[in-house]
């Protein structure tokens, strides 16, 4: 997922530099989805692997 994070910002950049300000928007959107769905799951898996080293 980490890949796609950053493919997606470098076609956002290079767009953006190219003028295509749609596809940069839309390039950035679709990243800044997948780093909230990065940080969420790693909060989780954080979370429960602290609780399951807790309660063994």
């Amino acid at each position: 997922m980490i890949e796609w994070i950053i493919i997606l910002l470098i076609v956002a950049a290079i767009a953006s530099l190219l003028g295509f300000r749609g596809v940069a928007g839309v390039s950035a959107g679709i990243a800044k989805i997948l780093i909230f769905i990065v940080l969420i799951g790693l909060l989780l898996l954080i979370l429960f692997g602290v609780l399951a080293i807790n309660l063994a």
